[in-house]
């Protein structure tokens, strides 16, 4: 059976701290497609400076050397909110007879009770939890305590049984791929270095970097 790893976000812009973890990951489970899903902009986040047409196309550059990943745009083709839930729904649909990994990292696992029908979910996928630096799992809430209890799955073969409602997490797994996997990168932080004309080369895709360049975006 074929898998498929699914990484949403706003890719405001997309960098080497998405790509290059997702890649680790992907090799790691043997998938043999990742979608990389940017998200429409909740209501309670900035208004980017950049159109959704605009980050979906960085999406696509970054997705051109790796012949596994796929840029999928159905969220930002979707009206309304875009719930991760429905994503699901509809890639279950479309793969009916493929495994589904929907892959965060560790900021959204401690969040993750509060998502928008979290249980269905986990119905429709396995969660694969990346490793993110200065996120830890002390003192993590008793909501994420049961949910762990529920379903954390502690190895792939086990995990590669069930075709959903699995938990894994990634810390210490991965020892080859450890320097990918505690890229401290963030977007802001990018579009920050940007607006003050700092060099990002090392933090970008070079295709990326050249059509934020070429575009004058984030200035």
């Amino acid at each position: 059976m074929t898998s498929i790893g699914i990484l949403g976000g706003t890719f405001d812009p997309i960098h080497l701290g998405h790509t290059l973890p997702v890649k680790a990951v992907a090799d790691y489970l043997s998938l043999t497609k990742v979608l990389l899903i940017p998200a429409n902009i909740p209501p309670h986040k900035a208004t980017p400076n950049v159109s959704a047409k605009q980050r979906a196309e960085m999406v696509h550059l970054a997705c051109s050397t790796e012949l596994s990943f796929t840029c999928d745009e159905r969220e930002l083709k979707r009206d309304g909110n875009s719930y991760t839930v429905d994503t699901l729904k509809e890639l279950a649909e479309s793969f009916p007879q493929q495994t589904l990994y929907f892959i965060v990292g560790l900021d959204s696992l401690l969040t993750f009770t509060r998502w928008h029908q979290y249980q269905e979910i986990l119905s429709l996928c396995h969660l694969i939890v990346n490793t993110r630096p200065n996120y830890h799992l002390e003192n993590i809430d008793q909501a994420t305590i049961t949910l762990l209890k529920n379903h954390q799955i502690h190895n792939i073969n086990e995990l590669k049984k069930h075709k959903s409602g699995g938990i894994l997490l990634l810390p210490n797994m991965l020892p080859t791929y450890q320097d990918h996997l505690h890229l401290d990168i963030s977007s802001s932080e990018i579009r920050q270095q940007l607006a003050k004309k700092q060099d990002c080369q090392q933090l970008l895709a070079p295709s990326v970097l050249s059509f934020i360049n070429k575009n004058k975006l984030y200035r």
